[in-house]
């Protein structure tokens, strides 16, 4: 017979009052190769998620033997169930016809015909579920409820989060999450701001706000990130790209947990809670001087990782993947489709994702609108689909090798001149005949910090 599922991604939770039963389903479903589990209650077994599929077979005795028990713990359930009742004619009784129902002697056929048709629903209620919740955090991989675990720690503590973790993992994510569990702020605001994209001069007025009349087109008064921010959260996005001369402006401003506005003579408090996102080696940018120490200390109270996609593994792609696919097709569709090829899945799983999450996410959502508006799994269109993806991967990888190569002797001029003049700043600019703040930029550019000086 053909597989129901692979090892693992399908559980089968057995409540019925005894091991013989447990022991027998095993070898029933043996070379089928899922998990079975037994349990003493219904509230044991969770509900289906993500890449798993659940399933629970109960002993009709155990919840009352009439329709109205077993239509009841069927509602109750998270999951398919399969009833195991005395008597065959209970099978074909016409108030039992909704229900997944086996003989009490079944035979290993029987029963595996019916984890197929169970698994089948349970697939169809976890892509529903899927769609009603695209934007959920999967969390399938031991890495990532052991991160979950941190935040259901410390999100209730005002003290600032630094989240680390790879470009496209899902780090404004993460800090959204910290923020919605918060008891005192999970309804205020939650503010999140791009420190690599505010404007040279403009610092002061988007984070602290200015009044009328304060510069030139200051034609009303206007509030900062600071002020929006109050009795919320304040996320610092990509705060490894600040230049240090405005992250002198935003230590003191955290420090003193007042700000004032451009123009204006009295400072305002604010009550907040700071969250900040890199997916740079902070401490090392600190030792290049490229970074304040006290900065990083102050929002480095609380450090979380966030993994790769790499170090989450399959489940948690395939978990990804299959969110996104059911937010695209919508739950009337995924009832009238067959489920996602298992070719495809296992496609998706061995695929590697240097953009991370972001970048499976494109994939799905891409596949997504193929199968949408094709109406089916064009196994065709959808394998073009998976070698653009990774022709496409192909040509960053080459282009991301040869952007050193292309920038090394300007990036070797550089080094020598540092050397040359003992890497003191000021005076590599001058006899570069640059500004200091454009050879900053140019080390940031180039990835060049003091751990290089053994160079001179």
């Amino acid at each position: 017979m053909k597989r129901v599922e692979k090892a693992g991604e399908l559980d089968i939770y057995v409540l019925d009052g005894g091991v013989a039963r447990v022991e027998r389903v095993k070898r029933c479903l043996d070379r089928v190769g899922v998990n079975v589990i037994p349990i003493d209650d219904m509230a044991n077994s969770p509900a289906s998620t993500g890449s798993r599929a659940s399933v629970a077979l109960v002993g009709a005795h155990v919840v009352g033997g009439s329709a109205a028990m077993l239509d009841e713990c069927q509602r109750a359930s998270a999951m398919p169930v399969i009833f195991v009742a005395e008597g065959s004619q209970l099978c074909e009784h016409p108030a039992y016809s909704h229900l997944h129902v086996l003989p009490l002697e079944f035979t290993s056929g029987e029963l595996r015909a019916m984890v197929a048709k169970a698994a089948a629903q349970a697939r169809t209620r976890t892509l529903a579920a899927g769609a009603r919740d695209a934007s959920a955090l999967i969390a399938h991989s031991e890495c990532m409820r052991t991160l979950l675990r941190e935040v259901d720690i410390f999100a209730d503590c005002d003290m600032s989060v630094l989240i680390r973790g790879e470009t496209g993992v899902g780090k404004e994510r993460l800090a959204q999450l910290l923020h919605a569990k918060h008891p005192r702020r999970s309804c205020a605001p939650f503010v999140a701001v791009n420190c690599g994209a505010i404007p040279d001069g403009l610092f002061e007025s988007h984070f602290f706000g200015h009044v009328r009349g304060a510069f030139t087109g200051a034609v009303g008064a206007h509030e900062g990130y600071f002020e929006r921010a109050d009795g919320g959260t304040l996320f610092l996005d990509e705060i490894g790209d600040l230049p240090v001369h405005q992250q002198v402006k935003l230590l003191r401003a955290l420090e003193d947990g007042a700000v004032t506005r451009l123009g204006a003579a009295e400072p305002v408090r604010v009550d907040l809670r700071v969250l900040a996102a890199t997916n740079k080696d902070l401490p090392r940018r600190v030792a290049a001087g490229m970074f304040r120490a006290d900065l990083y200390f102050r929002l480095a109270v609380i450090e979380m990782q966030v993994p790769s996609l790499e170090e989450r593994g399959p489940v948690d792609k395939l978990g990804i993947f299959r969110s996104v696919i059911a937010s695209i097709l919508g739950e009337d569709l995924l009832m009238t489709l067959p489920d996602i090829p298992q070719w495809l899945s296992d496609a998706v799983a061995k695929m590697r994702f240097p953009g991370n999450v972001r970048e499976l996410r494109n994939l799905a959502e891409r596949i997504g609108v193929t199968v949408r508006q094709m109406r089916a799994w064009d196994a065709l269109r959808l394998q073009i689909l998976l070698v653009q993806a990774q022709k496409a991967q192909a040509a960053l990888a080459e282009g991301a090798h040869d952007l050193p190569r292309a920038h090394m002797a300007e990036r070797t001029r550089v080094l020598d001149a540092l050397a040359s003049n003992g890497w003191r700043r000021q005076d590599t600019a001058q006899y570069l005949g640059i500004s200091r703040k454009v050879l900053w930029e140019k080390m940031r550019k180039y990835q060049i910090y003091d751990t290089e000086r053994v160079r001179a």
